[in-house]
């Protein structure tokens, strides 16, 4: 071999040894678009992001490393919540995100909130994830006793995008009222306990598992705040024609100083789009559901104990993604 052509031949060799490794270290990025950060979805999200995620240069999963997917990075990312999500989603601007059950299915079906808009036929289930509790909270002494009580009151109904604006609007409308019925404003869950603590406010809707931050913080001020019953005879007919309502009790001392109550619950569901690789989705769940993020659920947040695989199917009001749907199949959760 003459010298001109053994250093080709070498060059050719080094680009390849150069090049193999940074394939190797290739990244992809998957955003989890949330909630707001002082509701259940934002750290809820990070706790999966940390699970999924399998950054290039980690230790491997059997020698105390992640057990994500590899050379992925995963972020949660803050937002509206679950329409603003299921848009973001839609809109390539996230390529996954929280819902809850219902406004997933309405997206996909193009009713409820979606109605006169265009369905979302490709919004993919990854897995149910817990039940999300609506919480109705009244400041002590504002006189609410129920639903109905809310009428002329000054009351959050949370911001526009959510999905607790949504079912809020079909708790009110079960009693025959509006957001023409109640002073309504639409503010965060923090902001409107920061409002009800300096008596701006008499009560606020949140969705979402409890405990729930902001309403934590608010009880342990020693604000003043008991949760509202959203149930009888009125609830019981609106589950009817709203079947995605579960009911639930958030048990006594959930809050400081609040007593059990009885109330309604939907599921929070991880959602995503029939674009994204089923292969990544496949690892995507099956990272979810390793026994280290089982480990990450329970010591990280108090609903992560909720996050099982026997509830994964749960109320699957839209269909598997095809890589999520080959995981369960083959974990036994599915024929």
């Amino acid at each position: 071999m003459n010298l001109t052509r053994f250093l080709a031949v070498l060059g050719i060799a080094g680009v390849a040894a150069v090049a193999a490794p940074a394939a190797a270290q290739e990244i992809k990025f998957f955003r989890i678009g949330t909630g707001g950060t002082a509701g259940t979805y934002y750290p809820i999200g990070g706790l999966l992001a940390n699970a999924i995620s399998n950054p290039p240069g980690s230790r491997e999963c059997d020698k105390g490393g992640s057990c994500g997917v590899p050379g992925l990075v995963a972020t949660a990312v803050a937002s509206n919540g679950s329409v603003a999500n299921i848009n973001a989603i839609v809109g390539g601007a996230m390529e996954s995100g929280f819902s809850q059950s219902d406004v997933a299915y309405w997206a996909y079906t193009g009713t409820g909130v979606f109605e006169g808009k265009p369905k979302v036929p490709g919004l993919r289930l990854i897995a149910n994830l817990y039940p999300e509790s609506i919480h109705l909270v009244a400041r002590k002494g504002a006189g609410i006793g129920s639903v109905a009580d809310l009428r002329g009151k000054r009351v959050s109904l949370d911001e526009p995008g959510s999905g607790t604006l949504v079912d809020a609007r079909i708790v009110l409308g079960a009693f025959g009222l509006t957001d023409k019925d109640v002073k309504a404003e639409y503010l965060k869950p923090n902001q409107a306990g920061d409002k009800l603590r300096d008596g701006a406010l008499d009560a606020f809707f949140f969705v979402g598992g409890f405990p729930a931050g902001a309403i934590a913080e608010l009880a342990a001020s020693g604000a003043g705040i008991e949760l509202v019953p959203i149930a009888g005879p009125e609830i019981d007919k609106m589950r009817a024609q709203y079947t995605f309502f579960a009911p639930d009790m958030i048990p006594a001392s959930t809050y400081k100083g609040v007593a059990e109550v009885r109330t309604l619950a939907v599921g929070a569901q991880w959602v995503t789009s029939d674009k994204q690789d089923a292969n990544l989705i496949y690892e995507v769940t099956k990272a979810l559901w390793n026994a280290n993020t089982r480990k990450l659920l329970d010591s990280g947040h108090a609903k992560g104990k909720s996050i099982t695989r026997e509830t994964a199917l749960a109320g699957a009001g839209i269909p598997l993604h095809p890589g999520a749907e080959r995981f369960y199949k083959e974990a036994g959760l599915l024929k």
